[in-house]
């Protein structure tokens, strides 16, 4: 399965992004020395679809994708729908729950067929939930020391308003639709928009 693997931490500090948005509790000690140079309207574009494909671990066709779907979806701006659509991964769902400490640790949890979505085993990260879904940890894996570790870390982030959580199954249900208030991802969806126009 195609991911990045770059340094994380070296990708932050060129996209100028907190670590704590992946779920990484680190500091970047290290400052960048920028020159003074005047970005243009097509770089800060292209740093913000950088950053949002940087956050949610996606790469470049299946964003491109999903900002299609987002441009035909009737209701809201084609901006707002991206950002649902990212939130509504089920890799992402499951950090937002707190039972991944990162979307890429999610990605994984996924990918070994621990994840059950009604009832089902899910093993696709990207597939999109819907308002109604229940997600849980499998039977099985639920015992693993592996969801306590993961639990002592993530226990104290909160769950958004559009998801409930059940920490003592290690199950979740979506419960509405985000809105874009909800979601804390710095990035500037207009631009991206704006980008994908040209």
């Amino acid at each position: 399965m195609a991911r990045d693997r770059g340094p994380v931490l070296k990708k932050c500090r060129s996209l100028g992004i907190e670590p704590m948005f992946l779920g990484i509790d680190k500091k970047s000690t290290r400052s960048v020395a920028r020159q003074g140079k005047k970005v243009s309207e097509y770089g800060l574009q292209l740093k913000e679809k950088q950053k949002a494909k940087f956050i949610y671990g996606v790469l470049e066709k299946p964003f491109r994708n999903l900002f299609a779907k987002a441009e035909r979806m009737k209701n809201g701006t084609a901006g707002e729908n991206l950002m649902t659509l990212l939130e509504l991964r089920l890799d992402n769902v499951l950090f937002r729950l707190g039972y991944g400490r990162t979307r890429t640790e999610a990605r994984q949890i996924v990918d070994h067929r621990h994840v059950l979505v009604n009832g089902k085993i899910v093993n696709i990260p990207s597939y999109e939930v819907k308002v109604g879904d229940t997600i849980e940890i499998k039977e099985k894996a639920k015992s693993a020391q592996r969801y306590k570790d993961i639990l002592e870390v993530t226990g104290g982030r909160s769950v958004p308003a559009w998801l409930e959580a059940d920490h003592d199954n290690l199950s979740g249900k979506i419960v509405a639709l985000p809105t874009r208030e909800q979601i804390d991802v710095p990035v500037n969806e207009m631009l991206i928009v704006e980008l994908y126009s040209k």
